[in-house]
């Protein structure tokens, strides 16, 4: 279950302000209602998109014992 600021919250704050976690929360659930967001979701979905690509992706290349190589958002 995600903690976190609301998509309200978060739209009036640049992409860069969020944290890595809401980016990937939010890219995620956008990622599985593509096919029903309006233009003005698409474009948040890209901006998204684009910051974390921007930060170098989201993958992690090693695991350890805390963490596994896919980010957890919750």
């Amino acid at each position: 279950m995600y903690v976190g600021r609301d998509i309200t919250e978060l739209s009036m704050m640049a992409k860069t302000e969020w944290q890595d976690s809401e980016l990937a929360f939010f890219h995620h659930a956008m990622q599985q209602m593509t096919p029903y967001l309006n233009s003005e979701g698409q474009s948040i979905h890209r901006q998204i998109i684009e910051e974390i690509e921007a930060r170098g992706g989201m993958k992690r290349n090693e695991a350890d014992y805390t963490h596994g190589t896919k980010p957890v958002y919750d």
